[in-house]
């Protein structure tokens, strides 16, 4: 019988403090350290950098497709391309044009008549007049909305940067936007009282879009699902597709111009051609409308006519494309981007189009 092995016994030491014997090289110091190292998470290997980074102020892809929406749409100068020159003088042409028709057309008159050429005249000045007031105020709400996408930009950038000072100075700026509104008198206080208070620019952008624009976001939401609504059954029930075309395009063209008109800025001729490009680039850069057969076998299924299904089917497809509308124009003419807030999706503004009412 072989004697057993022998185990060390357990020994105490002492360190001298003062004497540090270093190893001979990386590896041996690694191999050293390893039964007692725990394991580091470099920054490049954490899971949540990404989402971290976002929340410390960084711009997520949904803030980065409204801002080039709003760069191609809102913000675009048209004097400055092939496009604008082409319709500039085009108007220049028939302006000059009409005002050569007027011109002979009142010489005419006064000819024919000298109270007739009176009249004539009078009717002429009243023409430039209104059409000079018309051209300001085009003018003044294309400034309107370009000074509401600028400041959208600027509230993103103050909150990505966390700048304080320059969160205080677009509020400022905000609430001006919405002095002539009675009903957002008590909110633009409480803003302006939080920018006295708060020192931290990201927590002032948020507190200032739960208090002053969260209500105008529930005002857009009840537009957005009164249209979608109102599309959905018009589409169900209309004999004809040329009277769905026409009022599918009615809706949306309401619909942008109403919601422009709830966050500050109701477009005119121009201005609207500009909401419109913005809200059409905002849905090719953000896939537009996808919809899988599954949903549409969901509406239009259950037993239905094969008929009436189709309709169903069409009636519903509508209905989200007009919702769908509806929030890419809620995106680009939002004075700030959503922070505190999550951006609403087609089955929250109107979620009556994802129920099942084909059941008995």
């Amino acid at each position: 019988m072989t004697e057993p092995e022998r185990r060390p016994r357990p020994r105490a030491f002492r360190l001298d403090g003062d004497t540090v014997v270093p190893p001979k090289t990386a590896r041996e110091a690694q191999e050293q350290a390893r039964p007692f190292a725990t394991k580091v998470i470099e920054p490049e290997e954490d899971p949540f950098a990404s989402r971290r980074a976002g929340a410390e102020g960084g711009l997520d892809a949904d803030e980065q497709a409204v801002e080039e929406a709003q760069a191609g749409g809102l913000l675009r100068r048209f004097l400055l391309s092939w496009g604008g020159v082409f319709w500039s003088a085009l108007t220049g042409l028939i302006s000059l044009a009409v005002t050569l028709w007027v011109t002979k057309l009142v010489e005419d008159l006064f000819a024919h008549s000298a109270l007739l050429g009176t009249i004539g005249f009078g009717l002429a000045a009243a023409l430039v007049v209104t059409a000079l007031i018309l051209f300001a105020r085009e003018i003044r709400t294309m400034m309107r909305q370009n000074k509401i996408a600028k400041l959208h930009i600027a509230l993103a950038k103050a909150r990505a940067d966390d700048d304080g000072k320059g969160a205080r100075a677009r509020l400022v700026e905000l609430c001006g936007i919405y002095e002539a509104r009675p009903e957002t008198a008590r909110a633009r206080a409480r803003v302006l009282e939080l920018s006295r208070e708060i020192i931290d620019g990201r927590d002032l952008i948020d507190l200032a879009e739960r208090t002053l624009v969260l209500p105008l976001d529930e005002l857009a939401r009840r537009e957005i699902a009164s249209a979608s609504k109102r599309v959905s059954v018009v589409t169900t029930i209309s004999p004809r597709a040329l009277v769905d075309l026409i009022f599918v395009a009615a809706q949306a063209i309401a619909l942008m111009r109403r919601i422009a008109e709830i966050y500050g800025g109701r477009p005119g001729l121009l201005g609207f051609f500009k909401l419109a490009r913005s809200v059409g680039s905002h849905l090719a850069i953000t896939g537009g409308l996808a919809i899988g057969d599954s949903l549409l076998q969901q509406l239009v299924g259950h037993g239905i006519a094969a008929k009436l299904s189709a309709r169903l089917g069409e009636g519903v497809l509508n209905g989200l494309l007009t919702a769908r509308v509806g929030l890419s124009a809620m995106a680009v003419c939002r004075p700030m981007p959503f922070c505190a807030e999550k951006q609403p999706g087609v089955a929250e503004v109107a979620p009556f189009l994802f129920g099942d009412k084909t059941k008995s």
